[in-house]
């Protein structure tokens, strides 16, 4: 595999791992299974592309994005606190009404970002190439929004959002609100995933509404590759397990479709999805030796 293909790959899994943390936390944290990042990735990328075309700081594009994001999360959990709707069906309607949004928004199927002002703009008199600058910039963010995620989910609200997932009815006894816990966390869960789409936006140069296609699926499988790696021993390691994971899984995507004895290409991208998806599903259950060496513990 070339550097190009290397770092490539590390970019996209730093991005990703936004998308990683997204889902760990409703599907996780929430326990509240969450399909909607599918299409609150597109409307980050589609709020931010649209609006910086239109001559808005690519910074406060950015934020709005996030605000988009949330308010999508927070579409969801009301249809599912409000009405009583399943939450799988709840974040299936409002992952297709946004399809239609994304539309709406960008007033075309892509929008293109090429030449315009991004938030990598500020960065790129630095001297570094854009080869080594973005994938440094995606990480510095992510590292930024683990550790800030991490502080929240410890705090004493973090802990009320924690068991209303574990709990809702000991959370309630113990006169924890568990509809505001759930509607912060589904806020905050997509906000993180329609960042992860604005930057992918920007440092791609372009919106297309189709790019949050198996946005969940990607999402999962960093979930569960970190956790069968690192385990789940305490939420600073499981939170590094879903950014590990994010990285890894985008590896062994770019290791998969270069490998030339393989004789894969880039058509063959949900093939190796789908394979790499079922070994991590499989992983957890099987003896991990790795796993085993992190927590110091002999193989048996």
């Amino acid at each position: 595999m070339s550097l190009v293909a290397l770092l490539g790959a590390v970019e996209i899994g730093f991005v990703f791992g936004l998308v990683a943390l997204g889902v760990f936390l409703s599907f996780r944290v929430l326990n509240f299974p969450d399909l909607t990042v599918d299409g609150s990735f597109p409307l980050g990328a589609a709020v931010a592309a649209s609006l910086i075309v239109a001559g808005f700081d690519p910074y406060l594009a950015t934020a709005v994005a996030i605000a988009a994001g949330a308010s999508a999360g927070l579409l969801t959990a009301f249809l599912n606190l409000r009405f009583g709707i399943l939450h799988l069906l709840a974040s299936i309607l409002t992952m297709i009404a946004l399809y239609s949004i994304n539309l709406r928004i960008m007033g075309r199927p892509n929008v293109a970002l090429l030449g315009t002002e991004t938030i990598l703009t500020p960065f790129q008199g630095l001297g570094l190439p854009n080869l080594y600058l973005k994938p440094l910039f995606a990480g510095v963010v992510l590292v930024v929004v683990g550790l800030l995620l991490t502080r929240f989910l410890l705090s004493s609200y973090g802990l009320s959002m924690r068991a209303t997932g574990s709990n809702p009815r000991m959370a309630r006894a113990q006169g924890i609100d568990t509809k505001t816990t759930t509607y912060v966390g589904m806020a905050i869960s997509n906000g993180l995933v329609a960042l992860a789409g604005a930057l992918f936006a920007q440092m791609n140069g372009f919106a297309d509404v189709t790019i949050g296609t198996g946005t969940i699926v990607v999402g999962l499988a960093a979930v569960i590759v970190g956790e069968a790696i690192f385990g789940a021993r305490s939420l600073p390691v499981w939170i590094l397990g879903c950014i590990a994971g994010s990285v890894i899984y985008r590896l062994a995507v770019a290791l998969a479709l270069n490998a030339s004895f393989l004789g894969l290409s880039a058509s063959d991208l949900n093939l190796v999805t789908a394979v790499l998806v079922a070994v991590a599903l499989i992983l957890p259950g099987a003896r991990n030796p790795l796993r085993a060496l992190i927590a110091g513990r002999p193989k048996k």
